[in-house]
């Protein structure tokens, strides 16, 4: 069994990922990643054992993902 918290939008990712994967934790998972695109590559993370273990491998790592810039393009009916 797993749980999946996914995030996508302009603020830093790495403190919402934890966030969300620290609801699902009572579940009792016997390890815990991330996963984080900036657009080019993506890093991964992950661990063995609760969530605890990657907070500390991750220290205070600054993971950026791809800040999410919306644009709208209008097309006229031609």
């Amino acid at each position: 069994m797993c749980g999946i918290v996914g995030y996508s939008g302009p603020k830093e990712p790495l403190p919402i990922l934890i966030a969300g994967l620290s609801r699902l934790e009572y579940r009792g998972y016997d390890s815990a990643g991330i996963a984080v695109s900036d657009g080019s590559d993506i890093t991964i993370e992950k661990k063995e054992g609760k969530l605890d273990v990657l907070k500390e491998h991750l220290g205070d790592k600054k993971i950026k993902g791809n800040k999410l810039e919306k644009k709208f393009h209008i097309r006229k009916n031609q």
